[in-house]
């Protein structure tokens, strides 16, 4: 790829290291605010749920007009957001406007990831996609790690109202990497589709596809399927660590480190592996899987810790993977309207974990204990309400 698309990632690292600060600032900013559990909550759900309804139309926006064009619209924009609604909150007050700038930048963030997955099989499109897709999720994942962790540093030191600013500045050097980027290489794109017809066209174009192009439905199955596995591990790790297994907080936060360190480490195989996509594909499936089975089963703290870190660390090798078959399945033309309806289908099954794991949770546990205290299979107690 060369040193001239260096600029390209860090971007990409920038962009989603301001995104994971307002991601862990907000719900935790007006909980600080007005005292309330529910208010927090509805922070977080208020700021993740345009992300995820979004996908299809930024999806279908991205075959309408200049990907990069979106990208930088989606970075310059989250910016003026962050500043604009500090600016509001303190000339008028009241938590609605922290909630508006998760919101609002959550949407121009899906924005931004369509625009880059639509981007990345042109502009690389002489390197092998696995490896560059690699070092996309290892960008991404390096500012997801260090997000919240640079948010807590900076509260330290700094009000809350410059940690958002800082985000804005974060957003605005993202934008230069890529202006230079762009000045660098001179990257050519395929000319946009011409506009016509209503926004139901592309949906109906995506579920096509869906449906017809062989191959493309399987792969939705299949990330879906490991979706699934990822959404009920995070859903249920910290009472697993903390209940079950009855280890510390700080034990969590290790354990959460090692991951992290795991998938950077095998991303960097992924990106050099001289192996087929099928058997890149193979492997983290089947690892995800074992995972799974270790976690779910494990009665030592130590094998539900190796199973936690197989799930999460070849989680991102299945999603080169899953990203590699959809770059090779979808006609360029429609690759964007299909991802995005692709993507937000993926994403149905974290959720759905977390409702499953609601529903059935006092069911399969039954008989745990906690100091005289009967837990449910996640570490709860069975007489909680909630």
């Amino acid at each position: 790829m060369g040193l001239k698309h260096q600029a390209f990632f860090y971007s990409l690292f920038l962009s989603r290291l301001a995104d994971q600060i307002l991601l862990f600032l907000v719900p935790l900013i007006i909980f600080q605010l007005t005292g309330s559990v529910a208010w927090s909550g509805a922070a977080f759900f208020l700021e993740t749920l345009p992300r995820f309804l979004s996908f299809p139309i930024c999806g279908a926006l991205c075959d309408r007009v200049s990907p990069l064009k979106l990208l930088r619209v989606s970075q310059t924009c989250r910016a003026g957001v962050s500043l604009g609604g500090m600016i509001a909150y303190m000339a008028v007050g009241g938590v609605g406007w922290l909630i508006a700038i998760s919101a609002v930048c959550g949407v121009l963030t899906t924005q931004g990831l369509m625009a880059r997955e639509v981007m990345l099989p042109q502009v690389f499109s002489s390197d092998r996609f696995e490896k560059v897709a690699s070092y996309t999720q290892i960008a991404d994942q390096l500012g997801m790690v260090l997000g919240p962790l640079m948010a807590a540093a900076l509260l330290k030191i700094w009000s809350w109202e410059f940690v958002v600013v800082s985000s804005a500045l974060l957003f605005l050097a993202a934008d230069g990497a890529i202006a230079t980027w762009q000045r660098l290489v001179k990257p050519t794109l395929a000319e946009p589709e011409a506009v016509s017809g209503s926004w139901a066209v592309p949906i109906i174009t995506a579920l096509q596809h869906l449906v017809r192009l062989p191959g493309l439905m399987e792969v939705v199955l299949l990330a879906a399927a490991v979706n699934l596995v990822i959404g009920a591990t995070l859903a249920t790790s910290a009472a697993m660590v903390t209940g079950i297994h009855h280890e510390t907080e700080a034990y969590y936060a290790i354990l959460q480190t090692v991951g992290a360190v795991a998938t950077v480490i095998i991303l960097f195989g992924t990106a050099h592996a001289p192996v087929s996509l099928k058997a890149l594909g193979l492997v983290a499936y089947a690892l995800i899987f074992l995972g799974g089975l270790m976690t779910g089963l494990a009665s030592d703290p130590t094998v539900y810790a190796f199973g936690f870190v197989l799930i999460i660390g070849f989680d991102k090798m299945f999603s080169v993977f899953i990203r590699s078959m959809r770059q090779r399945i979808i006609p360029r033309q429609d690759f964007g309207k299909t991802t995005g309806l692709v993507v937000m289908l993926n994403n149905l099954s974290q959720p759905l974990a977390g409702l499953l794991i609601t529903l059935f949770a006092s069911q399969l546990g039954a008989g745990l204990k906690r100091d005289g205290v009967k837990l449910n299979r996640f570490g709860i107690p069975k007489s909680a309400r909630f």
